[in-house]
């Protein structure tokens, strides 16, 4: 297992919105004001690349993005979208591969960290957290099994995701980690956070 997602590519975004409604969507929507123009801006697993649409309503030019994601197939359906006169900068590798000597202004990892086992996670946000410049803003969206309107049919939405997952060969976790205790550890702080689809949703966005 890869956390590649060739297998549902084509089916992605609407396999989310059956489930979540556009709650996925608004959570990483509602962080973008953040955004600066003439950013450097690095997006992993950015999946079909909706969120290049997005970012081009708000900035039509200027933006300097790097788009990393594993899966050839979400790159094709990325490269399709019209992301204006923005310079992107298609990246198909896993994030573990990818190296650069750029310091960027923004990181986003929508639903990245929930794919990895802790070792794994603990690696890439090391990695990442190099390549983001002091006062840059790391936007975290993921899952959450906070206390917010209950935990139970949290626990049983996300183990049938696993489960689901593990049937197509597609993610190695199985368990969700805690990220927040790596920012702080790293002495980021929390700019805001909000949750969605009942709590189970929580976009953080954290500044170095």
């Amino acid at each position: 297992m890869n956390n590649n997602y060739d297998k549902i590519a084509n089916h992605y975004d609407t396999l989310s919105r059956l489930v979540f409604f556009k709650s996925q969507v608004n959570a990483q929507i509602n962080q973008l004001q953040y955004i600066q123009e003439n950013s450097r801006v690095l997006i992993v697993g950015g999946g079909t690349g909706w969120i290049l649409e997005e970012l081009a309503k708000i900035y039509t030019r200027g933006l300097k993005i790097v788009y990393v994601e594993i899966s050839a197939k979400m790159i094709t359906l990325s490269q399709k979208r019209n992301y204006k006169d923005n310079h992107i900068e298609f990246m198909n590798v896993g994030i573990e591969d990818f190296k650069t000597d750029v310091l960027f202004d923004v990181i986003l990892t929508p639903f990245l960290f929930d794919n990895f086992v802790e070792q794994r996670a603990a690696k890439v946000f090391g990695q990442l957290n190099e390549y983001l410049k002091k006062g840059g803003v790391w936007f975290l969206v993921d899952f959450s099994l906070n206390k917010v309107n209950g935990n139970w049919w949290k626990w049983l939405l996300l183990r049938s995701m696993y489960a689901f997952f593990k049937l197509l060969s597609i993610v190695e976790a199985n368990k969700l980690i805690d990220m927040a205790f790596y920012f702080f550890e790293a002495n980021y702080l929390i700019v805001e956070e909000r949750l969605y689809y009942g709590g189970f949703i929580k976009a953080t966005i954290f500044r170095k």
